[in-house]
């Protein structure tokens, strides 16, 4: 593959702000989705809100699907410009690691030791009350 990449500024981004001419950045990658802006299930408005910008934390706010970021390829259009890229604090996606629950057992035990034990005392009150009569 020996095709060169587009490179745009984000002045150039920021010409495409239109639902005739929509672009945004996400990931410091350039897209331009004016065929998709009917398609958008989230609506037109949602994307040209961002038209002409830097999406990446709009993008991913919303959690998009696989789906949705495999569908970006279809609109890459080139990359932006070294000097106008934004630290990428979404670059690596998220990891979710499962913990174990705690073996904490003397606070799962004390959790129903003491409704249990306040149910007790209410008891005996009650009947020291009721045979005190």
């Amino acid at each position: 593959m020996a095709s060169e990449q587009k490179v745009y500024t984000r002045a150039e981004v920021a010409e495409h702000s239109s639902s005739s001419s929509c672009w945004f950045v996400i990931h410091n990658k350039v897209y331009d989705v004016t065929k998709f802006l009917n398609e958008h299930p989230g609506g037109e408005e949602v994307m040209l809100e961002q038209a002409g910008k830097y999406a990446t934390d709009a993008f991913e706010d919303v959690g998009h699907s696989t789906d949705a970021r495999e569908m970006l390829k279809d609109y890459y259009v080139g990359e932006l410009a070294e000097a106008d890229r934004e630290a990428d604090k979404s670059s690596e996606p998220i990891k979710v690691v499962p913990t174990a629950p705690e073996s904490n057992s003397s606070g799962s035990m004390m959790t129903i030791l003491i409704p249990v034990a306040v149910v007790l005392i209410g008891v005996l009150v009650y009947r020291y009350f009721v045979a005190s009569q």
